[in-house]
């Protein structure tokens, strides 16, 4: 039964880790100015672009980090 509740832990982690990292990135995002590269009437297009880099990019600093903290609890194992 422990274990169950460990890799429900670790869901809501991960959840909640990528979804801080989205949020990190929407805001460092909205500091380039994308409007020189958007064509006109393409403005959905854009939106949808910028909000796809969004999930990309926190997607895989989320990764990052949960990756990190796994190794980091697997690291005693070693010895």
């Amino acid at each position: 039964m422990e274990f169950v509740n460990v890799l429900g832990q670790q869901a809501a982690i991960s959840i909640l880790i990528h979804l801080v990292c989205i949020a990190v990135t929407w805001w460092a995002l909205q500091a380039v100015n994308f409007d020189p590269l958007i064509r006109k009437g393409k403005i959905v297009q854009a939106r949808l672009l910028i909000i796809l880099l969004t999930i990309a990019i926190g997607t895989a600093v989320a990764n990052f980090f949960l990756d990190y903290l796994t190794y980091s609890k697997q690291l005693p194992y070693l010895f």
